[in-house]
């Protein structure tokens, strides 16, 4: 490379190292959002060293990205334009991993503005592996803890022992078993498609070799974790419940994943593509400069840190909501039926009472929410019936249906909850209420609350809970849920559609 092509490059990267430490800086509180997880969690760790291997991977092609002419390219401001205002959206409305890609989406489009459409096809696999940075995927792991529970008890009862299960708890002769949050193998699987997908593209050059073995590292260890839960299961019931259990448990299981990864690799070395060698290609001529662009995408960025300002700055309203009093029938009590609660956070008024009829006892529990905000919001991972490992309570179930209450019909979630030693059992019922509209489903509710707060309409929003105890006919429990709410709604949706009256 000639002197003046050097000299053009260093200015090149000096500017869009300097665009994109800008962004950073003006988007701060998502960037920190990120680091603050890899920090504290040990699933999403290796966010830390993901900007390293990017870097790295193009450090490793720097002279065929020499070659590569480059020049701004406008469409890419449209495009962080449109990643700007997802990110705005979901930072009021406080979804914070589609506020996250939208930063990350962001930094990648910063690259194409400056160095062009050709660059990117270059960096094609180095900007989206800063996907990987994003801390994502929790949503995954009640499906994969049900895998888990199904692919075990499965497996067990194929092998002859008897296994009786409820929920994600099951009995053996030996012992009871659980498949907790860190059963779920959300870790194996997180680091099975960092290392593998870097391994695709390290290993193989054709795009469906890449794409296969990507897969395969998604698909692997998914069935690999079956495999392992029901290894540890069958250990301990033959070792007389001697064996994988407190720190065996877990060694076992990153054992059993080095293993799985080990023949991963060994196996698609069989197909491998790197050993041939490609001829150095012919520096470009000087880079083109790009301040206009520059100036064009910090303006817009800064705009959206202002717009969030203004909107947070609105007044919270602070009506005065009361329990709805008993109905015909009904009467109030002050003593609870349990010691269980469920676990809300970040309410601005709380309202829990309990209500009596014909010995059947009600808790109600109204949380509500005069804006939406960080870690006081409707939705939010914080918000659930029983923590994982809660020392008296354990979540049995999960269903959402529809219950009808003359023509009006309640969208919900039902829940079994069952006291350690089985000696009572709780059947939930909850939903919310946004605009004068329930509901259950998460995702509508974020986005509905994202649009009110992005138009400066209020967004106000109540979760409510309905709960009684029971014995073994869950039937039964349901009616007199549905009794309370049928006698009671009515008062309470009059005080809650109010408080978002001008």
């Amino acid at each position: 490379m000639d002197i003046e092509a050097r000299a053009g490059w260093r200015n090149t990267l000096l500017l869009l190292s300097s665009s994109l430490i800008v962004v950073i800086l003006l988007l701060q509180p998502t960037f920190m959002s990120m680091v603050d997880i890899w920090e504290r969690s040990e699933t999403f760790a290796h966010g830390y060293v993901i900007l390293p291997i990017s870097l790295w991977l193009i450090w490793r092609n720097r002279q065929t990205l020499a070659a590569i002419p480059v020049h701004t390219d406008w469409r890419a401001l449209v495009v962080i334009v449109g990643l700007g205002l997802g990110w705005l959206a979901a930072r009021v409305g406080g979804v914070q991993v589609i506020e996250q890609y939208a930063l990350v989406g962001i930094l990648i489009s910063v690259v194409w503005l400056l160095l062009g459409l050709k660059q990117m096809r270059a960096l094609a696999f180095p900007m989206g592996f800063l996907l990987l940075m994003v801390p994502n995927g929790e949503g995954l792991i009640p499906p994969m803890m049900e895998f888990t529970a199904d692919f075990t008890v499965g497996a067990v009862k194929m092998i002859g022992i008897p296994v009786f299960r409820e929920g994600l708890f099951f009995n053996l002769p030996s012992g009871e078993w659980s498949v907790v949050e860190g059963c779920s193998g959300l870790r194996y699987l997180i680091s099975s498609v960092t290392l593998g997908t870097l391994y695709a593209y390290l290993t193989y050059r054709t795009l469906w070799k890449r794409v296969a073995f990507s897969l395969a590292a998604v698909i692997v260890p998914v069935i690999a974790n079956g495999f392992r839960a029901t290894m540890i299961v069958l250990i301990a019931h033959y070792s007389d419940m001697k064996l994988a259990l407190g720190v065996d448990h877990f060694i076992y299981g990153w054992v059993w994943f080095g293993i799985v990864m080990l023949a991963m690799f060994w196996i698609g070395l069989i197909w491998r593509e790197d050993l041939a060698e490609e001829p150095t290609p012919k520096p470009a001529v000087k880079p083109a400069f790009a301040y206009p662009a520059m100036a064009a995408l910090l303006l817009v960025l800064a705009l959206l840190p202002l717009y969030e300002a203004k909107i947070d700055s609105r007044t919270i309203a602070s009506p005065a909501l009361a329990l709805p009093p008993p109905a015909p029938g009904w009467t109030q009590e002050q003593a609870p039926f349990s010691s269980w609660e469920p676990h809300w956070v970040g309410m601005d008024q709380q309202l829990l009472g309990h209500y009596r009829k014909d010995g059947q006892q009600i808790m109600l529990f109204v949380g509500w929410y005069g804006a939406q905000r960080q870690d006081a919001e409707l939705i939010n991972s914080q918000n659930f019936m029983v923590r994982q490992k809660h020392p008296e309570w354990r979540s049995m179930r999960r269903v959402e249906k529809q219950t009808s209450l003359g023509e009006q019909v309640i969208p919900l979630a039902e829940s079994g909850l069952l006291a350690n030693g089985n000696n009572q059992r709780i059947l939930v019922w909850q939903w919310h209420r946004i605009n004068g509209k329930d509901g259950i489903n998460p995702y509508q509710a974020k986005f509905d609350l994202a649009v009110r707060k992005l138009l400066g309409q209020p967004d106000e929003a109540t979760a409510i809970i309905v709960a009684t105890p029971y014995t073994e006919n869950a039937e039964a429990a349901a009616s007199t849920l549905k009794d309370f709410v049928a006698a009671h709604k009515a008062a309470l949706d009059r005080q809650l559609d109010q408080t978002g009256q001008p």
